[in-house]
C-alpha cells in the first residue's frame, strides 16, 4: 500500500477513534477521499505535493465528472480535514487547502409543511385499528421531537420516558441528545404500547414493530408518509425529512431560540440549524408584505 494510502488510513481511523464518528459519515469521508487518491494517482503526486494548482486541477476533474457544487464543495471539506491534520501531525509543510476557495452553492432551502397541512396529515392514520395507532404514534413522534428517519426507526423502548416526557436519542456519531416529547406525541405512544406488546418478537428492541413483530425500516415509514400525504391531499412532496424540516421551522416562527433547536435536532454545527431562519425570513417577508400597510 502506497504512503499516501497509509496516511489516508491513518486519517480515517484518526475520525474514527478521537472524533467518534459513526459508520456511514466515516464511509462518506473514505468516498470522497478515495476520488482525491485517484487523481493523484493519475498525475503521479504524493500528498506532500499537492499544492493550490494541483488541487484546482482535482476540483476541474470533479467538475468535468458532473459533480454538482454542492458535491464538490464536500470533497473538498474532506480534503481540507485531512490536509489539516496533515499539517498537525506534521505529514506536510502547508496545507494547500487554505488558498482554495470553494465552488458557489445556492443554497437549497428546506421544504416544509404549514402547521394546517401537519395537522391534516397527522390526523390521517385510523387510530381504531393497531397499525393506524402505531402510524399515528410515529408521525407524532417525529413530528413532536424533530428526529432523522433512522432515529425514530431505531428508537429504543427503553430510551422513551413517557412519565418525564423526553426521549433520548442516538443521533449521528453515536451522540445521544435529550429530546422533549410532548402530550399528544405521549398519548400516541401510549396508545400504540398495548399493540405493540402483542406484535413485537421477544427479542425486539425498537419502539415501533411491523407485523412481523421486527423494527421498522427507513423505506417502510417513507411509503407510510406518502400515503397519508396523498390521503390528506397535500401537493408537496412529502418525506420524513420534510416533517423533521416542518418541526425546526414551526419551532422558530413560535420564537424558539436557534441554539435550542439545533441542540434539539442533533446538529453539530448551528451553521446547519441556520437555513431554517432563511425559511422563517421568508415567511416572515411575506407576512409583512401582506399586512404592514407600507408592505
Amino acid at each position: 500500500m502506497a504512503e499516501r494510502d497509509l496516511l489516508v488510513d491513518a486519517y480515517l481511523q484518526h475520525l474514527k477513534v478521537e472524533r467518534g464518528l459513526g459508520k456511514k459519515t466515516l464511509e462518506a469521508y473514505a468516498a470522497d477521499l478515495s476520488g482525491l487518491l485517484t487523481f493523484m494517482d493519475e498525475e503521479s503526486l504524493e500528498l506532500s505535493e499537492m499544492d493550490p494548482p494541483a488541487l484546482s486541477g482535482w476540483l476541474l476533474m470533479l467538475s468535468a465528472r458532473g459533480l454538482s457544487a454542492r458535491s464538490q464543495a464536500r470533497h473538498l471539506s474532506a480534503v481540507r480535514g485531512l490536509f489539516k491534520w496533515l499539517l498537525l501531525e506534521k505529514e506536510v509543510k502547508a496545507d494547500p487547502t487554505e488558498l482554495i476557495d470553494g465552488p458557489k452553492i445556492l443554497q437549497k432551502l428546506p421544504n416544509v409543511l404549514d402547521r394546517e397541512e401537519v395537522g391534516r396529515l397527522l390526523s390521517m392514520p385510523d387510530r381504531a385499528a393497531p397499525r393506524g395507532r402505531r402510524d399515528a404514534a410515529m408521525l407524532h413522534t417525529m413530528y413532536a421531537a424533530g428526529l432523522r428517519v433512522t432515529e425514530l426507526c431505531t428508537l429504543p423502548t427503553g430510551d422513551v420516558n413517557l412519565e418525564s416526557g423526553f426521549l433520548q436519542v442516538l443521533g449521528k456519531g453515536d451522540k445521544r441528545r435529550v429530546v422533549p416529547l410532548g402530550a399528544v406525541a405521549r398519548k400516541r405512544i401510549e396508545a400504540w404500547l398495548p399493540d405493540r406488546a402483542e406484535m413485537a418478537k421477544p427479542n425486539a428492541k425498537a419502539l415501533f414493530v411491523s407485523t412481523r413483530g421486527k423494527g421498522m425500516t427507513r423505506q417502510s415509514f417513507w411509503k407510510i408518509i406518502k400515503k397519508y400525504a396523498a390521503a390528506a391531499g397535500i401537493q408537496k412532496n412529502v418525506t420524513p425529512h420534510e416533517l423533521r424540516h416542518s418541526f425546526a421551522t414551526h419551532l422558530l416562527l413560535g420564537g424558539a431560540d436557534l441554539r435550542a433547536v439545533q441542540t434539539m435536532l442533533g446538529h453539530a454545527d448551528i451553521g446547519t440549524t441556520q437555513v431554517y431562519t432563511h425559511v422563517t425570513g421568508d415567511h416572515l417577508g411575506r407576512m409583512h408584505e401582506k399586512y404592514h400597510p407600507r408592505g
